[in-house]
């Protein structure tokens, strides 16, 4: 290589190429629409070289309204009784969702008290007695009441109309979503009698870019202060049977927003969770229009369909006519049916598909125009004017490579043109700027610069959030506390980093089954956790969804003290398994935002929540993994569990009953030998009658073995200690805890 010897760079030149990568800097942080259009030009181009392939096994298919049906059954509008037909076939071939992107805001023309209407007077009156029944719309409702059906609105800007009445609930984890949704004022509903009958309703509103090209699928959208989902969303909804979106948002727990208020992180529709963007919408991967996603409309009003190619499947209703001016543009297709493009949304959630464009995607974008920078600057001085070209040529080359790789195999959107853009701007202005020096022209550096400095246009959308309110509601929840014991000699033997890794390889698969069963993660205490069910979400079995989580952690213990004592061995270090102690209580509690008006979180207070905490601390006297309270006990049928003693807890005159989980127990196969012997035990120490209590302990421990050797050591002890010193009469058997 060939170097420029005695190039004497002007004092300008750093300062010129960092207030030149600063502005560019700004330019990308301020994102005029010229950026915009390099950003979706790059994006666009990933989809044409690696389109999706349409995966005729997804459950997504589009009932076409096409030529062939409107010239069978005649010219759009059809009649509502035809509707009505289309709607209870295919209810009839078993869909599990069947929606409509045709909106019916007005009356069948076709219908009796319609034609009626159009009559004259005289001939009115005569026909007006076949005008009192039911006409096709409210026969189309009654279809629709029958069918898994959902319907579409239009969302507008105009002034609200009838109240929009949500046909699903909404609980949100985290900050609240709505100042970041698409807003509108008003919707062109159907008929109050359609509404009325559709089990969903979903917005058909697209959100296309400044050059109309779909590129998002919004999954949710905000009129007035409710909370619309769109018909893909609602139609998934009722295939999946839920009633309530899970919105999960900036400052939920495991989402991580650092305190800011970001938006939308993700959405669960019954067992499925989408990641959304911060506005409620996907970023799709498209395909091409494929015929094997439609079927004809006569064919099923004719018939001519077979169960199987319905049932179990999402149904769209749609038309890919022309002329009834259904088309969108697509990064892949300049006109595609809308009704398509709903089904692309479905097919992308169903395969779990995901297209991301990662939070931090700006901060790589704007380091690698800033380091690649001011290393082009640095060598480029040193080079011939033809290889600091060929740099140039390789630097834009290599960051589209890189953000090609990205998309292709990691689903990451990184825009290349951008800081490729500027690059070689850069290296062109170094170029021409060396090639000035030598030329002795060293005048024009700034003007060859600014030949090259794009200008900026500021488009700024302030948006005010309302912050959440402090505050909770008082409701039965079932509260788990868990706990390591012997935390601190454990601790004491590690580092600094090696106490990180096992507390994160500890809580990270004790958190995921508490997640698994829908339990609301309230605090890490350190080693601890605090979990509770039935809030945000209300589930009926909160208490058993409890009682199965806490079984699983115990189980997953040995997994990973199995895992960690062959690591340990391999290490050439002694091992002591790790225990731990999970105590659970079903109550009212307080729950809610709780904290101060500048920093809350979602948690719990109450008695029962301190209750809870005594119950993990009983573990370790007991020696059993969980100890359950009688409430949840009661609540948690189906759970066996075997009763323990009957405690009065510090701070609380009334005792409590608390059981062991049999499931959590090893070699719980002889519960059902221990229980009537157990009860025998407890019946005759709760009276006193010590010799048949010590007769009956001996039998107990010889039918459980040593599953339960710590608790009949411990009971042991204190009958005992009680036979020396007997108590009152009326003495309810209740053990008092001197400790919290």
């Amino acid at each position: 290589m060939r170097l420029v010897k005695n190039v004497r760079l002007g004092r300008f030149y750093l300062p010129t190429v960092c207030i030149f990568l600063a502005l560019a800097v700004a330019g990308r942080l301020l994102d005029p629409f010229f950026v915009q259009a390099l950003r979706l030009i790059a994006f666009d181009a990933y989809q044409r070289m690696a389109p999706q392939a349409y995966d005729p096994e997804l459950p997504v298919r589009i009932i076409d309204i096409d030529q062939d049906s409107l010239a069978r059954y005649g010219q759009w509008p059809w009649p509502r009784a035809l509707m009505r037909d289309l709607a209870s076939r295919l209810a009839e071939r078993k869909a599990v969702a069947i929606a409509f992107d045709v909106l019916f805001a007005d009356p069948d023309q076709n219908s009796m008290e319609e034609v009626v209407k159009r009559l004259p007077p005289e001939q009115a009156s005569r026909l007006a007695e076949l005008a009192r029944g039911p006409g096709n719309d409210a026969a189309f409702a009654d279809a629709l009441a029958r069918a898994p059906s959902v319907l579409p609105l239009v969302l507008t800007n105009r002034p609200p109309g009838a109240p929009y009445a949500p046909k699903a609930g909404y609980a949100v984890l985290g900050d609240d979503p709505k100042p970041f949704l698409p807003p509108f004022s008003g919707a062109d509903r159907n008929l109050p009698v359609l509404d009325a009958a559709a089990h969903g309703l979903g917005a058909i509103n697209w959100i296309p870019n400044r050059d109309q090209v779909v590129r998002r699928a919004p999954l949710f959208f905000r009129l007035g202060d409710d909370i619309v989902p769109s018909l893909a969303a609602e139609a998934l909804r009722i295939a999946v049977g839920a009633s309530t979106y899970q919105l999960k948002a900036s400052n939920a727990s495991g989402e991580t927003a650092f305190g800011a208020t970001s938006g939308l992180n993700h959405v669960r529709i019954g067992d499925v969770e989408i990641p959304i963007d911060a506005d409620g919408a996907i970023t799709l991967k498209f395909r091409h229009s494929n015929p094997a996603a439609f079927i004809p409309a006569w064919m099923v009003l004719s018939g001519a369909v077979a169960e199987q190619d319905i049932a179990g499947k999402i149904i769209l209703i749609g038309t890919s006519t022309p002329g009834l001016l259904d088309l969108r543009a697509t990064p892949l297709d300049e006109a595609l049916p809308g009704v398509e493009i709903h089904a692309m949304t479905l097919e992308h959630i169903l395969a779990g598909r995901s297209l991301t464009r990662l939070d931090y995607a700006l901060a790589v974008e704007e380091f690698v125009i800033i380091a690649l920078g001011l290393l082009l600057a640095f060598i480029m001085p040193r080079l011939t004017p033809a290889y600091a070209a060929a740099i140039g040529v390789a630097v834009f080359a290599s960051i589209n490579v890189d953000g090609w790789l990205a998309y292709r195999y990691w689903n990451l959107l990184f825009d290349p043109l951008y800081p490729a853009l500027v690059l070689v701007m850069l290296t062109a202005g170094i170029t021409f700027y060396i090639y000035r020096q030598v030329e002795r022209q060293r005048g024009e550096i700034r003007g060859a610069f600014g030949r090259y400095l794009a200008p900026a246009v500021v488009e700024e959308i302030i948006a005010d959030p309302a912050r959440l309110e402090l505050g909770g509601e008082v409701r039965e929840l079932s509260l788990m506390f868990c706990d390591v014991r012997n935390f601190t000699s454990i601790s004491e033997g590690l580092t600094a980093g090696e106490l990180t890794h096992f507390i994160n390889e500890l809580l990270t698969p004790l958190s995921d089954i508490i997640l698994a069963e829908r339990g609301t993660i309230d605090k890490y205490m350190g080693d601890a956790i605090m979990a509770f069910w039935n809030a945000p979400l209300a589930l009926p079995d909160h208490a058993a969804r409890a009682c199965r989580a806490a079984v699983a952690m115990a189980g997953r213990m040995s997994d990973l003290n199995r895992q960690w004592r062959d690591e340990a061995a391999a290490a050439g270090r002694s091992f002591k398994d790790v225990r731990i102690g999970i105590g659970i209580n079903t109550g009212e509690c307080c729950v809610g935002n709780l904290g101060s008006e500048h920093r809350f979180d979602y948690s719990a207070i109450g008695d029962e929540v301190n209750i809870t905490s005594r119950f993990e601390g009983l573990t370790k006297l007991y020696g059993v993994a969980v100890v359950v309270g009688e409430r949840t006990v009661q609540q948690a049928r189906g759970i066996p569990a075997l009763e323990l003693d009957l405690i009065r807890v510090k701070g609380r005159s009334q005792p409590t009953r608390i059981y062991a989980l049999a499931e959590a127990l090893d070699g719980s196969e002889w519960l059902a030998r221990l229980r009537p012997l157990q009860q025998s035990l407890l019946e005759a120490y709760r009276a006193q009658r010590w010799d048949e209590a010590q007769a009956r302990l001996a039998d107990c421990r010889a039918a459980a073995g040593v599953a339960l050797d710590a608790y009949y050591g411990a009971l042991g002890e204190r009958i005992a200690v009680l036979r020396r010193a007997p108590r009152e009469a009326n003495w309810d058997g209740a053990y008092t805890m001197t400790e919290k």
